[in-house]
């Protein structure tokens, strides 16, 4: 069931990974839902397309190709369908890939965002729920990782424009009385996921006889987040608009809200896995043992990501809480059938 009376819901970034299984969820539950998606070539694109078939085969769905840096376009998006609520998930992702290419992330995740915003004001539309990212927490240590927190500390590019789309969705929220959530993702995985994250490559690779690339010798932790439980989160977030918060002081600021109708919100496990069991789960799903070879840290990663989700629980019922032996299982027997091995 959907808490909130939003008729038309734009997802941007619709035929991605969370984006995909977002549009699906919405559809479900009786949305119609306007996708855009630039479908660029960071990752497979076939794997884009195959996603975005099994939406426009839905009569509720309305698919734009469009790059959210085109504000002509994105105007004109606005003016022609009546939007209630937006859910921006399209960005130029991935930490590793921002040491190689930062323009990619200026252009898609800091212009394409003012972008998006300027539209939302515009068109008043009633709430803007935008991915930011477990990365924004950057150099911290103290775990686990709340919105309380302060996070000006990025060791990635990719971190940095995170951040950025929060300060940026709070001027809004400050100037203009706009409502505007931001999530903060850990590691999401799950069918139809990203060909650049470690599932979906150790995956291939164990069944392809590749070895595997295990960064920090396998002592890396990371809080990962079923796809279900990350949709669950987004929606109840969509339909509970964010208030001002009361007792926020200038003098003590907090970090995870504010005086203007704005919040942050962790969607996590709860739960770190060391990267050694997340790869021991994947070798049994699979019924094969990896090859690995031992790396170092990469530049940009962080050690440990652990998501405290207390806000989350209280502001909307909802706790993550999908095993990784589950999620792994079903993400395995995804990739058999539709790579038909």
């Amino acid at each position: 069931m959907m808490n909130f009376d939003y008729k038309t819901v734009l997802v941007t970034g619709a035929a991605g990974f969370i984006g995909y299984h977002l549009s699906q969820r919405l559809l479900a539950g009786g949305c119609r839902v306007v996708g855009i998606d630039n479908m660029n070539d960071y990752y497979d694109v076939r794997l884009k397309r195959a996603r975005l078939d099994r939406l426009t085969s839905h009569d509720n769905f309305a698919f734009h190709k469009l790059d959210l840096a085109d504000l002509k376009g994105l105007e004109g998006i606005f003016t022609s369908e009546r939007i209630d609520g937006v859910v921006n998930l399209a960005a130029q992702a991935g930490v590793r890939y921002s040491l190689k290419n930062p323009h990619a992330y200026v252009e898609a995740n800091l212009v394409g965002f003012v972008n998006l915003l300027e539209c939302c004001r515009h068109n008043k539309t009633g709430h803007l729920v935008f991915a930011s990212s477990s990365s924004v927490y950057g150099a911290n240590t103290k775990m686990p990782f709340s919105v309380h927190h302060n996070v000006d500390h990025p060791v990635s590019l990719y971190a940095a424009t995170k951040k950025s789309n929060e300060l940026m969705a709070h001027t809004y929220c400050h100037l203009y009385g706009m409502a505007c959530t931001g999530l903060r993702f850990f590691t999401v995985y799950g069918p139809w996921g990203r060909p650049d994250m470690a599932l979906f490559l150790f995956t291939d690779a164990i069944l392809n006889d590749r070895p595997i690339q295990v960064f920090n010798h396998g002592k890396m932790q990371r809080d990962f987040t079923y796809i279900d439980d990350i949709v669950e989160g987004v929606v109840r977030v969509l339909g509970n608009l964010p208030e001002p918060n009361p007792d926020w002081s200038g003098d003590d600021p907090d970090p995870g809200t504010s005086y203007a109708k704005y919040r942050i919100y962790n969607i996590g496990n709860n739960q770190p896995v060391e990267l050694t069991r997340f790869i021991e789960v994947i070798e049994e799903a699979v019924g094969k043992k990896a090859k690995k070879e031992m790396m170092d840290m990469q530049p940009g990663d962080v050690p440990a990501t652990y998501a405290d989700i207390d806000d989350l629980a209280r502001d909307v019922g909802f706790s993550p809480d999908t095993a990784i032996e589950e999620g792994v299982g079903r993400f395995v027997a995804w990739y058999r059938e539709y790579y038909k091995i």
